[in-house]
């Protein structure tokens, strides 16, 4: 995977771009891949990890509302979160995950039902994730599908409609 952040942070670099982390899930994975390529402080403004439920709406301004009718294992939550770090740290994009690791199901979502959020100048989308495995990789695996998922939302920004 160690080639994916620096693609990312290479596209953020020439969009003039930055990208924030919210996690839970993941609990800061994911803000260790982004910081490690060397120069990703440039491009990557911080994280906060909520872990627990009441923290998505404290830190990151999740609706207590959505969380009362979708659940924090939901697409609108990964949207809400990343729309919530963006917010708080200022940053171009934001990029958020949220799911079930294991070892058991939460919210009646079996393990491996992940969603990842991304947020930015015109962009609030959620990608849904059905992953196997045990609760390392699970993790793991979110975290390259969430680089993935915003490489691919950097890619189309920087190719022009038309």
């Amino acid at each position: 995977m160690a080639d994916l952040p620096a693609r990312v942070h290479e596209l953020l670099r020439a969009a003039g771009a930055t990208v924030a982390s919210a996690e839970s899930l993941t609990a800061g994975r994911l803000a260790a891949a982004l910081t490690e390529t060397p120069g990703a402080s440039a491009t990557y403004v911080g994280g906060v990890v909520t872990y627990a439920t009441e923290l998505k709406a404290t830190l990151l301004g999740v609706d207590e509302a959505l969380i009362e009718r979708y659940g924090v294992v939901s697409p609108e939550c990964a949207r809400a979160m990343a729309a919530g770090v963006r917010a708080i740290t200022g940053a171009t994009y934001g990029l958020a995950t949220t799911g079930v690791a294991g070892p058991s199901e939460q919210e009646g979502k079996p393990v491996g039902t992940v969603f990842v959020g991304l947020a930015g100048p015109g962009l609030d989308e959620a990608v849904a994730l059905e992953l196997g495995g045990k609760r390392a990789r699970i993790q793991e695996r979110t975290c390259r599908e969430a680089l993935v998922a915003f490489e691919t939302v950097l890619r189309r920004e920087e190719t022009p409609v038309g």
